[in-house]
């Protein structure tokens, strides 16, 4: 009996294999393509990698005048903080071309209402992005700088290391970026009939404890830096919940009409 179900067995297995390869191999182009991507980018960024760096050590020493420059203590560190830079900046510029790809690969088996609706979250997902971390880069992270440096003194001089003050900036900007999606996340929610605003603001608190506790992981437990994330996460989550109502307002009044 167990060699007759065998026998049944590896030819169904093979038709499974035979049905996927196509699948296998669209899937297999578009993640080669995304890593192509990703590496030109990040190489075009490598080439301008100290001049990022540069513009992106202004902003600290704008907040002290006691830092002029930045030290790092062992000998490969400034060849990996550049690195890891570049890869932040290649994975930041490549990620509509990421995007588009994902969705060209899933695109076949939408229906023509659905692919709207992919290319609407593919571009505002982009550019929200873009907006969270230049929030971040230009309005949030000289306030928490010159926070931070508030505690030198003559007594005290800072001596920031190169690489953890890139990583410092570059997780602030992500996290921004990815933030800053919530209210077009709960917006689309509340469009696909999946959650609805009422039900957002009868859980905003369990919601606040969780953005606190994001907001604490993400900034390494820094409490300050925590603080000054949790306040606009506040407010991103109360745009969601108005543009939820206000788009169930809309969609009822629409209704009405017809």
């Amino acid at each position: 009996m167990g060699h007759y179900n065998l026998e049944q067995t590896i030819p169904m297995l093979e038709r499974s294999l035979a049905l996927f390869r196509p699948h296998h191999l669209e899937l297999r182009k578009r993640i080669i393509r995304i890593g192509i991507a990703i590496v030109l980018c990040s190489a075009v960024a490598y080439i301008f990698s100290e001049q990022i760096a540069r513009a992106c050590i202004t902003p600290l020493q704008e907040a002290s005048p006691l830092v002029y420059k930045l030290v790092y203590t062992n000998l490969p560190e400034a060849f990996l903080a550049y690195i890891k830079l570049a890869l932040l900046i290649g994975l930041i510029c490549s990620m509509p071309y990421c995007i588009y790809q994902s969705w060209a690969f899933i695109a076949p088996g939408l229906t023509k209402k659905e692919r709207s609706i992919a290319r609407t979250v593919v571009f505002w997902s982009t550019l929200l992005f873009l907006a969270g971390g230049s929030f971040a880069f230009f309005i949030i992270l000289p306030k928490i700088l010159s926070y931070f440096m508030s505690y030198t003194s003559e007594a005290m001089r800072p001596l920031p290391k190169l690489g953890l003050y890139l990583t410092f900036v570059g997780r602030t900007i992500l996290t921004f970026g990815i933030a800053f999606q919530i209210p077009f996340l709960m917006l689309m929610a509340g469009k696909a009939n999946l959650v609805q605003a009422r039900y957002f603001r009868q859980k905003r608190m369990y919601f606040y404890i969780a953005i606190i506790t994001l907001s604490f992981l993400l900034c390494a437990g820094d409490l300050m830096a925590s603080a000054l994330l949790s306040g606009p996460l506040f407010l991103l989550y109360e745009s969601g919940i108005f543009l939820s109502a206000l788009f169930n307002r809309v969609k009822a009044s629409k209704k009405d009409d017809a």
